[in-house]
């Protein structure tokens, strides 16, 4: 047996947060939304593409934000979404990270995301 990859991650938010969640991941980070399979209808709200893989959206009535677990994203251009980021008045941070080509932040709901430059060697 061989495993072969991810095919997608789930991130939680708060009972309420769909629109707040599109406005980030779509809106502002630019993701993709893709189609949700019909027998998906009353479980995740929104679907976007990463790439190769997807990332599911749900509401939890329990929600707690994600504080260590986290999706590493592969972004090509690191800089220029630093930028965006914070003109948008999201706070990043680099104090955990292990190297420069590298950041942290979170969304909305307080879940931890960090962005890594696609290549190796590529800094801001």
């Amino acid at each position: 047996m061989t495993f072969l990859g991810i095919d997608h991650i789930q991130i939680e938010v708060p009972e309420g947060g769909e629109d707040a969640a599109r406005g980030f991941y779509v809106d502002l980070l630019g993701l993709e939304e893709i189609p949700r399979p019909r027998e998906n209808a009353g479980r995740s709200f929104l679907w976007v593409r990463l790439g190769e893989q997807e990332v599911h959206f749900r509401c939890g009535a329990g929600f707690r934000p994600a504080a260590l677990a986290h999706p590493g994203i592969l972004v090509d251009d690191i800089g220029g979404l630093a930028d965006r980021l914070t003109a948008a008045g999201q706070e990043i941070t680099r104090a955990d990270s292990i190297a420069k080509d590298r950041f942290h932040m979170r969304d909305p709901f307080g879940n931890r995301l960090e962005f890594i430059a696609a290549k190796a060697g590529v800094t801001e």
